[in-house]
């Protein structure tokens, strides 16, 4: 059977790709493994999942918090009421990402293994099936660290921790990325000892130290434990694990439960990538700056592409490759207003090229800063530790920030916007906000620039034009 286009992978970037194609009129296959994974690692084991478990854990935090004004809180937490809440919203979702909707649709779905048959075919389930074009969107699974004793055992991973019905007492979360912060500040609320272990100097390495800090802080105040510079070595049985500091001191820590987020493993095994002429170089596929493999009628989009493993990257891909398929001037693709968050309590947001970055282009920039204890929304709402930093060129556009507080997820926003649309910081001071919205802190943190334009002489000018 021929298509005009062949997607392995329903998740973000595949669904993206071929609901588009087929609205757009082309004969579109699309393959996963089972109905069940069509979603992704997004809805079934990622986003989706993790957030409603977040969300339960902030009303657990606010119930416990409420006893400061009289309420009494008591009992304990029902973990496997808890996951059925985190079950129920993922099934909401699915109702519109599993195979005979997209049927309905007009997309040909097919569930099975694919595999390449030759540059422009893959076989699925014994049957073969050629594509003018394919995209591989097969994402990314945990990776499983080399640690002696591992095998011996019962270890969790994003994908199967939210089907737990019973609250670990003492947890070891294995990485200090965002899904092991996220989850095991989750644990914490609940009522588990959590104690992340990390191997560098800091966790959420991909942060502002100083932003990282804050969120330390904050977490170890809801008593979480974290052990840096620090290395699993040996499970010596099912709830003793070792580990060693950078100084070579060894230490034995007891657990009722381990989650390893240690990090990732594309999902590109087993595709017979050699039959379609796909090189890979160190588990990776080679992308080129278009997205196209070695076989230019292969393009690879999302995790499976090895560049940032979040859900929204994939669709910076899928809108990529289908700007590529139409127009004759390509696009090249380009990280340099992705923005991200990290959905703790408070959260940590970040847009547009950091200071490393800056620095290695030589891009000119100065540094502005809000520390939060003067925002009023911030103080009425206990969040007065929060903080916000933005680079600004010196024509005033917003080159890149973080921010740190309670929603800063959404607070960013328009942040991220004037990143993207390449707008001045003066749209940002000419705006009147609501008062006292917390997005006035987008406003204040960009107030110095203004400020410095009030020099003696202009003063002097205004003393001179005031009737």
């Amino acid at each position: 059977m021929k298509y005009d286009i062949i997607c392995i992978g329903a998740g973000s970037g595949g669904l993206g790709t071929s609901m588009f194609m087929n609205k757009a009129g082309f004969k579109v296959l699309l393959i996963d493994k089972s109905d069940r994974s069509i979603g992704g690692d997004c809805l079934n084991h990622g986003c989706v999942p993790s957030k409603a478990l977040i969300h339960s854990s902030r009303l657990v935090q606010g119930a416990r918090e409420s006893k400061e004004f009289g309420l009494k809180v008591d009992g304990k937490i029902d973990l496997a009421k808890v996951s059925r809440y985190v079950d129920d919203k993922r099934e909401v979702i699915r109702e519109h990402e599993n195979a005979n909707y997209l049927r309905k649709l007009g997309l040909d779905v097919v569930l099975g293994a694919a595999k390449f048959n030759s540059k422009n075919s893959v076989v699925v389930n014994g049957q073969e099936y050629f594509g003018k074009k394919i995209v591989i969107a097969t994402g990314s699974r945990p990776m499983i660290p080399n640690i002696k004793g591992i095998e011996k055992i019962k270890y969790y991973t994003n994908e199967n921790i939210f089907e737990l019905d019973k609250l670990p007492n003492k947890m070891i979360v294995i990485g200090g990325g965002p899904i092991g912060v996220e989850l095991g500040q989750c644990f914490q609320r609940f009522g588990s000892e959590v104690i992340v272990i990390q191997r560098g100097p800091q966790f959420l390495p991909k942060e502002d130290v100083q932003i990282a800090d804050i969120l330390r802080k904050r977490l170890e105040k809801e008593g979480m434990r974290f052990m840096f510079n620090t290395s699993p070595l040996e499970f010596t049985s099912k709830n003793e694990l070792i580990v060693e500091d950078k100084n070579g001191k060894k230490s034995k820590l007891k657990f009722d439960l381990v989650l390893v987020s240690a990090g990732r493993t594309l999902n590109i095994d087993n595709l017979y990538l050699d039959k379609a002429g796909i090189k890979v170089n160190e588990s990776k596929i080679i992308v080129d700056n278009y997205l196209r493999t070695t076989n230019k009628d292969v393009l690879v989009i999302g995790d499976a592409a090895g560049s940032y493993q979040f859900t929204h990257c994939a669709e910076i891909h899928v809108r990529l490759i289908l700007s590529n398929f139409f127009s004759p001037f390509k696009k090249k693709v380009s990280y340099d207003h992705l923005s991200w968050v990290t959905y703790t309590t408070p959260e940590v947001a970040t847009f547009g090229l950091n200071i490393e970055q800056l620095n290695q282009r030589k891009i000119k920039y100065r540094i502005l800063e809000k520390d939060f204890k003067d925002d009023d929304r911030a103080i009425v709402d206990n969040a007065s530790y929060g903080k916000a930093k933005v680079y600004v060129d010196n024509k005033g556009k917003l080159l890149g920030g973080t921010m740190i507080a309670e929603n800063a997820g959404e607070v960013f926003q328009e942040l991220v916007l004037a990143n993207s649309a390449g707008l001045n910081v003066n749209h940002l001071f000419s705006k009147i906000y609501p008062y006292p919205t917390a997005s006035r802190i987008n406003q204040a943190v960009v107030k110095p620039i203004f400020e410095g334009k009030l020099t003696p002489f202009v003063k002097k000018l205004f003393k001179l034009l005031y009737h």
